[in-house]
């Protein structure tokens, strides 16, 4: 019983993961964030391969969704220093894009409240002739709009790394006393005791 809630426990967080990182994955594609967009792809493959390893009991598939966890806690604690400027860090660089692209996130420029300002492209460079649009004026920074992504990532992939340690510390006892019992053993012991008695039975019944 406690197996099953488990899983359906890291069955319902796998699939939140899916939903919310994709909502994250179109908005990193329309603010050109390359660093994130392979981040969130990656993410993406292993969150299905943990659904899969949940459904099928596959143990090592949920321990690597498990490890993939802890790295993308890591990753989303780093993308929230990167946007608050946490540690020498700034947001103006071009360390997410690649130094493909001017744009810095899309919520910069359309975020909840920005008015949206024409920057004169006079030494600014251009991309496909378009000049950086930014916002001012944002309700709410648009830093910290990152900021509570990565965060709201950070919380769902700790309760994933905890429910697939649960998940695969279950699964790995059934597995094991399902092995204690002969439940693997395709030879059970009687077969091998069977044809000794046969033998033994023939014996007696031959004359004198």
């Amino acid at each position: 019983m406690g197996s099953c809630s488990g899983r359906c426990t890291l069955l319902a967080l796998c699939a939140l993961q899916l939903v919310t990182i994709l909502e994250r994955q179109v908005f990193d594609f329309l603010g050109y964030q390359w660093a994130p967009i392979l981040a969130n792809f990656v993410h993406i493959i292993v969150v299905i391969l943990g659904l899969f390893g949940t459904v099928q009991y596959r143990p090592r598939y949920i321990m690597v969704y498990a490890v993939w966890a802890a790295l993308w806690v890591t990753w989303n604690v780093f993308i929230i220093c990167f946007y608050l400027e946490v540690g020498g860090l700034s947001r103006d660089s071009e360390l997410l894009t690649f130094n493909l692209s001017w744009h810095r996130s899309w919520w910069q420029e359309h975020g909840p409240g920005c008015l949206r300002a024409g920057a004169s492209s006079a030494g600014l460079r251009t991309l496909h002739g378009q000049a950086l649009v930014s916002g001012s004026g944002c309700a709410l920074e648009p830093g910290h709009v990152e900021a509570l992504h990565s965060g709201l990532q950070i919380l769902v992939a700790l309760l994933g790394f905890v429910y697939s340690c649960y998940v695969v510390s279950m699964l790995t006892e059934e597995e094991d006393s399902f092995d204690f019992i002969g439940g693997f053993d395709p030879f059970p012991l009687y077969h091998v005791n069977e044809k000794p008695s046969k033998l033994l039975c023939k014996q007696a019944h031959l004359p004198a």
